[in-house]
């Protein structure tokens, strides 16, 4: 294409000099159309803006009936300028007439131009309005044109995005761009969250459209190609990067998109159109995504997503973007919008601001999900397309419970929930009110209420919650927030911070549980076709058993003087007990011969998560100090259900009569043991499943912060032996339905139990 320094660059240049004028936004819309107009020697230009309710209204025009202005609508997809609002492509006709979406306008005077030229007005690919242009007399705009209004229309594009046009449109109607949207996604973690967006990788915003050099320009984008393309194939190069598997699929698309020379003519056409290097990134992104968002294919979609991280990526080079710095401004109820994030990022922000997490992808059983769920905030995932549609700042509600995100609610929602989270407050303070409140039932059985952990930022939480103490304090988490292997001094530190914290309560360590899908960035495992069945937990420990001996003998050495409880995960055969019990009795002998402290009481024991242990129960008894049941993987892998699988994870009831049967089996078994069987998982957190748990025989049970008062309210009501007869009858009955929900409910109903 031929550099054009004349009339498209005298009108980038005069647009901008408009943009800076202090001129009320109809009068600087009218001119910037006469701008055009004129510049391109045409006898029409107009602008339609998408307003909130699916329709494009003029908002300015030159050529056209000036009463048309504010008047004539068109609904998206209807007409000419409705087509191209509605498929992000421009149109380019000789004869506009002709064309089977054409739509006739009488108040416009529209009928006697012939030729017609439009647009997009697009944002991060979204449809913002319709620049367009016509003439008389029949012809075909050249490249050249369409290039330079498409330019154009960007500058158009950042006025709407500010809000400048919100004075001139009309009382009650708000623009696309403000409308409220409603995104729905899975939960991951529950709970209600009011606060304002904050984008995890916030979109560089281009102020610097226009440039006073192409040829420097170009050597400008030359440069920031070059430096991105030597960071991929460095990153392509490294060892630790595998010859195979999703990571390297990605890095190689993203080299394949850097070396596209079609890419790079796109973005150099741009600039010799009078676009800065960064301003044409910018516009080459959003046509192309414009495009793609609308196909179908998902694995074109994916690419996408490839392509979009890379523009971002480029224009960070341009700008000299290095990320968010702890001055930037953050919001004290900020929600986190991310595709993806690690659980380290996460920990970056400041926690007492952070009201929720919202994530485009991910799964909840991902890294940053547990650490989120630790923090005790609602998540939402698979919220697709949130990050394309939110700018920072937004209001935004998530709604944990539901599976919803609204951006820019409502009047009417936003005061629904902001009286939904007065109502958990309420009840929050009675909750509260019985921290101090032994947690005996009405029959006088004694219920101990643990709660889960894995982070030093929870342990505030063990006197907020009036929990005992914590029956599940997960270390790998540790492991997971950190770029290396932390080193046997740090995991001393930090158990010792942990007890220290805890202030006498009691702490149940469970040792290292990585692997499957808790992948940690130092520690390379083999690819497998099923993970969670694979090798993780106690199997990659006994396999690696200086990893679990530096481990144990932290712990024991910041236990010293006082009580240490710790539990070995993933238990398949007892055998695999009395492995980890010998190094850990070589650890103690170890620590003793060297005159270093020990713990003056150490309690062992295992974790029940594999069903084969449910046929080696008296075995387990008599080999640990106690059991405590993962209720997650248990009904996981007796019901053969994938709990982050959708299409299954509803289709089996954990208050069914099978699992509730295995359950009550493992209670006897430590009854006639004389072994002590708690419980940690969800299945304790809701007060009608801890209710089940009390009715066959649990009297320990470990559950989120969140969930003791609830669960504790439930069963200071409650007459467990009453419950225990009224479940014992159900279960043994083979006659009655499967769940036991209704049963439950009846109960605590006719009792007047608080579910």
């Amino acid at each position: 294409m031929r550099d054009l320094s004349g009339g498209p660059r005298v009108l980038l240049k005069r647009l901008r000099e408009l943009m800076a004028e202090p001129l009320e936004p109809q009068e600087r819309l009218d001119r910037i159309v006469r701008q055009i107009a004129g510049n391109m020697v045409a006898e029409v230009c107009s602008v339609y803006v998408l307003r909130a309710d699916g329709v494009l209204e003029l908002y300015a025009t030159e050529g056209l009936n000036k009463e048309a202005v504010h008047l004539s609508q068109l609904k998206m997809g209807q007409g000419l300028v409705g087509t191209i609002a509605a498929s992000a492509q421009p149109l380019n006709l000789s004869d506009a007439q002709s064309h089977p979406a054409f739509r006739y306008l009488p108040e416009t005077g529209e009928e006697i131009y012939h030729s017609f030229l439009g647009v997009p007005i697009l944002r991060t690919g979204r449809s913002l309005g319709v620049l367009v242009v016509q003439n008389k007399a029949s012809r075909t705009y050249r490249e050249e044109e369409l290039e330079a209004l498409e330019t154009t229309a960007m500058v158009l594009a950042e006025m709407i995005a500010t809000g400048e046009l919100k004075k001139i449109t009309k009382p009650g109607l708000e623009l696309d761009l403000t409308r409220s949207v409603t995104i729905d996604g899975d939960t991951y973690n529950e709970g209600i969250g009011l606060g304002y967006v904050v984008l995890h990788e916030p979109r560089i915003v281009v102020t610097n459209l226009l440039n006073e050099d192409s040829e420097k320009e170009i050597r400008r984008l030359s440069e920031a190609l070059g430096s991105l393309r030597i960071s991929i194939d460095d990153l392509l190069s490294q060892r630790d990067v595998s010859m195979e598997g999703e990571h390297r699929e990605v890095l190689e698309t993203y080299r394949m998109f850097a070396y596209d020379q079609g890419w790079v003519r796109k973005l150099e056409e741009a600039i010799r159109n009078g676009l800065t290097a960064e301003a044409a990134v910018e516009k080459v992104q959003s046509d192309t995504k414009a495009r793609m968002i609308r196909m179908t294919d998902p694995y074109l979609r994916e690419r996408m997503h490839d392509f979009e991280d890379l523009a971002n990526r480029l224009l960070r080079q341009l700008t000299g973007y290095t990320g968010r710095t702890a001055g930037d401004g953050f919001p004290s109820d900020a929600i986190i919008l991310a595709r993806a994030m690690g659980a380290a990022e996460l920990l970056d922000y400041p926690r007492a601001n952070v009201r929720g997490l919202v994530l485009e992808e991910g799964a909840v059983t991902s890294h940053v999900v547990i650490v989120a769920r630790a923090m005790g905030i609602p998540v939402i995932g698979q919220a697709a397309g949130v990050v394309a549609l939110a700018e920072n700042g937004d209001a935004v509600i998530i709604d944990g419970d539901g599976g919803h995100v609204h951006l820019r609610p409502m009047p009417e929602h936003q005061r629904s929930y902001e009286e939904k989270v007065r109502f958990r407050a309420r009840r929050q303070e009675q909750f509260r009110a019985l921290r101090s409140v032994e947690p005996r039932t009405k029959d006088g059985q004694r219920v101990s209420l643990m709660m889960n952990a894995g982070l030093l930022v929870d342990l505030p939480q063990l006197s907020d919650s009036g929990a005992e103490g914590i029956g599940l304090f997960r270390t790998e988490l540790q492991f997971m927030i950190a770029s290396t292997m932390p080193k046997a001094e740090e995991q001393e530190l930090f158990y010792r911070n942990v007890l220290k914290q805890a202030a006498g309560r009691v702490v149940t360590f469970r040792t290292l549980d990585i692997g499957g899908d808790k992948v940690v960035p130092y520690f390379r495992g083999h690819e497998e076709e099923n993970p969670a069945l694979g090798w993780r937990a106690i199997r990659l420990s006994l396999d690696r058993p200086g990893l679990l001996r530096t481990q144990l003998r932290a712990m024991l050495k910041a236990a010293a003087g006082i009580e240490l409880k710790l539990m070995v995960p993933m238990v398949t055969e007892v055998s695999e007990i009395t492995a980890v019990r010998d190094l850990l009795q070589k650890e103690v002998q170890h620590l003793s011969r060297f005159g270093h402290g020990l713990p003056r009481k150490l309690q062992f024991g295992a974790m029940l998560e594999v069903p084969a242990l449910l046929w080696q129960l008296d075995e387990l008894m008599s080999a640990v100090d106690f059991v405590s049941v993962g209720s997650n993987d248990l009904f996981q892998f007796s019901m053969a259900v994938d709990r982050g699988n959708a299409r299954v994870s509803d289709r089996f009831d954990p208050l069914g009569k099978p699992f509730l049967r295995i359950l009550r089996d493992i209670v006897r078994a430590g009854e006639r043991n004389n072994t002590p069987v708690t419980l940690c998982g969800e299945l304790a957190g809701k007060p009608i499943s801890a209710m089940a748990l009390l009715g066959i025989g649990f009297r320990s049970v470990s559950m989120s912060p969140a969930s003791i008062g609830p669960v504790k309210a439930m069963l200071l009501g409650l007459d467990a032996e009453a419950l225990a007869k009224v479940m014992n009858e159900a279960l043994d009955d083979t006659k009655s339905p499967t769940s036991m929900r209704d049963v439950l409910a009846h109960f605590a109903e006719a009792h007047n139990i608080p579910l």
